[in-house]
């Protein structure tokens, strides 16, 4: 048995970041010695100071909108209506904008603010606590190989997530093998390709790191022949990068849900992680593509990348909200990311996001 994991780092001793949740690695997989399986080591995380910087200049735009609400002299309806017009043009969407502003009101009654700059700090907490549930860490580990499968539109970084998840297991001493399953797209393959030799180039990480891959076909056929081979190589994790497609793409839909049948078929259980990679900047797009993704493949889980430039944060507040009401339960949002490096992509921690979305600077 294995499983993903998180080891706590020491934070900075910074007083107004006590608040915040304590910081957790990459994640790496526990080797499963017997009787009982002993975490593996990881790879250091980035000092989590520069993470959390990154994160609030990715969120810049954001943030100032919101931050210059908060600048006036007084606790009014022209606060809230100005509040309002930042929350819709940071893209939380009618539905969040508006629950927010509610919990608002009540926060600001029940403490007796009267100061506009405590009202930012009661936002804060209004915002932590709706994304609080997409809260969670990536769980692995009943299986071996665990099977991954990732979807999401053209240019949502699903490729480079794989990799960065791919060096991360590799530097904590795991075999995982990649299922080139976008065989529409050639230069998909090559940069898959380009991961898996990063992934491998260390001299700890040499030979753990396999792809499977066809000049074309069918990518249910790649995904089938990968599984096989990743329990035959005695393979910790597979992982299946699929085509990139829009969700009104009906007959591209159903190829994604003969790769998820086929995965079963390979594996009893397969795939046991769907996860969505949805790109930061598409802001109420991206909750359009959870929704129809979610509908025809179960998603276990996102990933939210490029808030590094334009992106309005706001649409995890949407995406939130949404999860509140799905029969199943929330889909967790396992990563955030920031850029193209390896350390760009981190665990989404709600605090962490909330307090970097209103930092304005």
């Amino acid at each position: 048995m294995f499983s993903f994991f998180r080891k706590k780092t020491p934070v900075p001793a910074d007083p107004p970041a006590a608040a915040s949740p304590p910081p957790l690695s990459p994640p790496a997989v526990a080797a499963p010695p017997s009787p009982a399986p002993v975490p593996a080591p990881v790879a250091a995380p980035a000092p989590r100071a520069s993470w959390l910087a990154r994160l609030s200049a990715g969120l810049k735009k954001t943030g100032s909108s919101i931050a210059q609400v908060f600048t006036g002299t007084q606790i009014d309806e022209t606060l809230y209506e100005e509040l309002e017009a930042a929350l819709l043009m940071a893209d939380a969407g009618v539905g969040a904008t508006r629950h927010l502003l509610e919990d608002l009101r009540r926060r600001v009654k029940a403490a007796k603010a009267t100061d506009p700059a405590a009202v930012k700090g009661l936002l804060i907490e209004a915002i932590t606590e709706l994304l609080q549930p997409l809260e969670r860490p990536l769980q692995l580990g009943a299986v071996e190989p665990t099977v991954l499968m990732v979807a999401g539109v053209n240019g949502a970084g699903k490729t480079t997530t794989i990799g960065k998840l791919t060096r991360h297991l590799a530097d904590g001493g795991h075999k995982v093998l990649l299922a080139a399953a976008d065989t529409f797209r050639a230069a998909a393959r090559e940069q898959l390709a380009v991961w898996a030799d990063r992934a491998g180039a260390a001299p700890q990480t040499d030979k753990l790191v396999e792809i499977v891959s066809q000049e074309s076909g069918d990518p249910a056929a790649v995904c089938f022949d990968a599984v096989k081979a990743g329990q035959a190589r005695g393979c910790a994790a597979v992982i299946a990068d699929t085509a990139g497609r829009l969700p009104t793409q009906l007959h591209l839909m159903e190829e994604l849900k003969k790769i998820q049948r086929t995965l079963g078929k390979a594996m009893d259980g397969a795939p046991h992680e769907v996860l969505l990679v949805i790109d930061g900047n598409t802001g109420q797009n991206a909750l359009s593509q959870v929704q129809a993704f979610d509908a025809a493949l179960g998603l276990t889980g996102l990933v939210v990348t490029k808030l590094d430039g334009t992106a309005k944060g706001g649409v995890l507040a949407a995406i939130a909200l949404w999860a509140r009401q799905r029969a199943a339960g929330p889909v967790p949002v396992y990563f955030i990311g920031v850029g193209e490096k390896l350390e760009d992509l981190e665990r989404f921690q709600a605090r962490e996001f909330a307090e970097a979305l209103l930092q304005g600077r």
